[in-house]
């Protein structure tokens, strides 16, 4: 009795259930983002001692930002997601080319790779290090 292949994609079926939650995750990271960008846009002219609230809101502007940025990306990576699934290599690892495991993907699902391709990454990069020097 032979064992069964190795599977190297998902089915239909699960795509649809990543997709589904891959935009939920956007639709959240995206009130998110609109929600920092409001917060850099308020304007702060209330009366008061100008120079401590001046630079705490120049604080949290600059903090608001960073996040937004963050966001943007984590949704700009979530789109790329979207886009792996509508060509069918979604949850291919690139480094190793084996499936990435389900709970993996559940938990990052805008991932790339498996732990044992974000190893071999870091072990390639390590390399490199160690040439330059």
């Amino acid at each position: 009795m032979n064992p069964s292949p190795e599977k190297v994609r998902y089915s239909d079926a699960e795509l649809q259930e990543f997709k589904q939650l891959i935009l939920e995750k956007i639709e959240v990271a995206k009130q998110n983002y609109d929600q920092l960008v409001g917060t850099m846009q308020k304007d702060e002219s209330a009366p008061g001692i100008k120079t401590l609230e001046d630079g705490a809101a120049t604080m949290s502007k600059e903090q608001a930002s960073e996040n937004a940025e963050r966001q943007r990306a984590f949704i700009k990576k979530l789109q790329g997601a979207l886009v792996r699934i509508e060509q069918g290599t979604y949850g291919v690892c690139r480094v190793t080319g084996k499936l990435i495991p389900k709970g993996r993907l559940l938990a990052v699902p805008h991932t790339t790779l498996s732990v044992e391709g974000k190893e071999i990454e870091a072990q390639q990069k390590q390399k490199t290090i160690k040439r330059r020097r």
